[in-house]
């Protein structure tokens, strides 16, 4: 199974792409994983935020494949402690050919994402930045799949 997180826009804070870059290798130990970055919108600041959920959700679409299974990461999505999230996952990875995880732009998702989306997943009722979130989430990740290899980074 191939995992593919697709976020909007990079990550601008040096301190976060350098912890996402470590974690993206770290889970590369355990499974094809991969991070797409769709570009900001040029000119967003004259798009309403409909317009802009809109636009992005057009370029979300675009990284899909039918057969995806697509995974919001979304505060109304469905929460999980970390050794749950590491049981979800390997049973995905026994189910599903490419696992998409998307983090949406500032204003979230258009419904045409939701609408094609599988599931919701949230990290936290907390509000976190999305470049904070995608090292958070990176790291859940990795952490997954050291639980699922039965490795000592987690610890109950």
């Amino acid at each position: 199974m191939k995992t593919i997180l697709v976020q909007v826009g990079k990550t601008v804070n040096k301190h976060f792409l350098a912890g996402i870059n470590d974690y993206v290798e770290r889970i590369n130990h355990y499974m094809p994983f991969e991070v797409v970055t769709i570009p900001e919108l040029k000119n967003a600041k004259s798009l309403s935020e409909e317009q802009q959920k809109k636009s992005e959700g057009e370029l979300i679409l675009r990284q899909l494949q039918p057969s995806d299974t697509v995974v919001l990461l979304d505060e109304h999505g469905r929460q999980f402690r970390s050794i749950e999230f590491a049981d979800w996952l390997e049973q995905k990875r026994n189910t599903a050919r490419r696992l998409v995880f998307v983090i949406g732009g500032p204003y979230g998702f258009s419904p045409a994402v939701y609408a094609r989306a599988n599931e919701q997943l949230s990290l936290s009722k907390m509000t976190f930045s999305h470049q904070m979130i995608r090292l958070t989430f990176t790291e859940q990740v990795y952490r997954a799949c050291t639980i699922i290899r039965g490795e000592p980074y987690h610890h109950e």
